[in-house]
């Protein structure tokens, strides 16, 4: 569904905007900025916003990224429950998507290529047989252009970049957004949009890992996890959806009723390249194009709550099967499993499903505009 960003959540913007991209250190009412390092010849820059609870988030301008989120715990200690790295010259070679806006199609699509208005597009082959997160160059690997802003519901980063036409194999140039906030509410609102002058996929995606244990913390096998989904997509073996929108009543991807993840971990075990483990789209129930709650985390030593709303269809569920013990921030070392992904999403390869009941049509075309918001919503216990 396309549809303007909700003008509850952009309207609210006061005073003038700072540009940062190539600036030096700055700060306003709830952010502070800085240089954090050089890729390549460019500056990065970081971005701390900050609530008045204590509540503080990292955000750099390499991938519209999501570094470190700080928040109490149920006896007020601050925890940091996102995996990073302490430099920014580690993330290209050692991040699996660590917090970046995925685009310009997050997930995959099948075989890297799709057909459009009676032409044929290829893109990278980067996962397997598959197109994987925009290619081998996607949207996390561009540093953006990154605007304050003060709006009232907090202080927040505008993040803005053109994809010209051909980039990566797709049609059409996109002037793409990525907007954080961070509320009084202890949200972490995130809203992506993007314009198109020729038709072209997009499906634009956060990737945060998440542990709400703390990023250093082991596995997330025993925190707990509801997923408002009655239904999910099957896939094939290099995890291309077949197409059906199954149940999900018997299987272990029934998280209506909240469980451990651990419970039904065994039901995905190791297979050949495949280190098992849940990598699932699941089939948000709820209308498509209305922010509503759909996930919900908790953690049972630090109490921390995270909610998830969104007006997505489709949330991909992923446990950090590859993470390989690479080191992270103050020393962590990252054990498979030590962290896990929820990104709202179309569900993947929505592209070869056009017209398809329950599937969404991820085709932007001129004139229109997507839009994807995601709001996480800390508590404790």
């Amino acid at each position: 569904m396309r549809h303007p960003i909700l003008p509850v959540l952009l309207c609210l913007a006061v005073g003038g905007f700072v540009g940062c991209k190539g600036g030096g250190s700055m700060s306003s009412e709830g952010v502070e900025a800085g240089r954090w390092g050089d890729l390549d010849g460019d500056r990065v820059q970081r971005f701390t916003l900050r609530n008045g609870n204590g509540m503080e988030v990292d955000l750099c301008d390499y991938g519209a990224m999501v570094t470190s989120v700080r928040v109490p715990d149920r006896n007020g200690i601050s925890v940091d429950v996102v995996l990073g790295f302490d430099s920014i010259e580690e993330y290209p070679q050692k991040s699996q998507y660590f917090g970046c806006t995925v685009g310009r199609v997050g997930n995959r699509i099948a075989g890297g290529s799709f057909e459009l208005d009676g032409e044929t597009y290829s893109l990278a082959v980067n996962n397997g047989p598959n197109h994987l997160h925009g290619g081998e160059r996607g949207f996390d690997k561009h540093i953006w252009t990154a605007t304050q802003i003060l709006t009232s519901r907090g202080a927040g980063i505008r993040f803005t970049r053109v994809s010209p036409a051909g980039e990566e194999g797709y049609p059409g140039t996109l002037e793409a957004e990525a907007i954080y906030i961070l509320t009084e509410n202890d949200e972490l609102v995130i809203e992506m949009s993007a314009t198109t002058d020729a038709a072209t996929p997009c499906n634009i995606v956060h990737h945060t890992y998440w542990n709400l244990g703390g990023h250093g913390s082991g596995t997330v096998l025993d925190e707990t996890l509801l997923i408002d989904a009655d239904r999910y997509t099957p896939v094939d073996a290099t995890l291309i959806p077949t197409g059906e929108l199954a149940f999900v009543d018997g299987t272990p991807l029934d998280f209506r009723a909240g469980k451990s993840i651990g419970s039904d971990f065994g039901a995905f075990p190791p297979n050949g390249d495949d280190p098992g483990g849940f990598d699932h789209n699941l089939c948000l129930n709820g209308e498509v194009g209305t922010i509503r709650e759909v996930a919900r985390l908790s953690d049972p030593t630090t109490g921390i709550v995270m909610t998830i709303s969104t007006d997505q269809p489709g949330i991909q569920f992923y446990t950090g099967n590859f993470l390989n013990g690479m080191t992270g921030k103050g020393g962590a070392v990252y054990e498979k499993n030590g962290a896990l992904c929820l990104e709202t999403q179309a569900f993947p390869d929505s592209i070869h499903q056009r017209g398809e009941l329950g599937w969404s049509d991820v085709v932007l075309k001129p004139g229109t505009s997507y839009g994807h918001v995601m709001v996480h919503r800390f508590t404790t216990d």
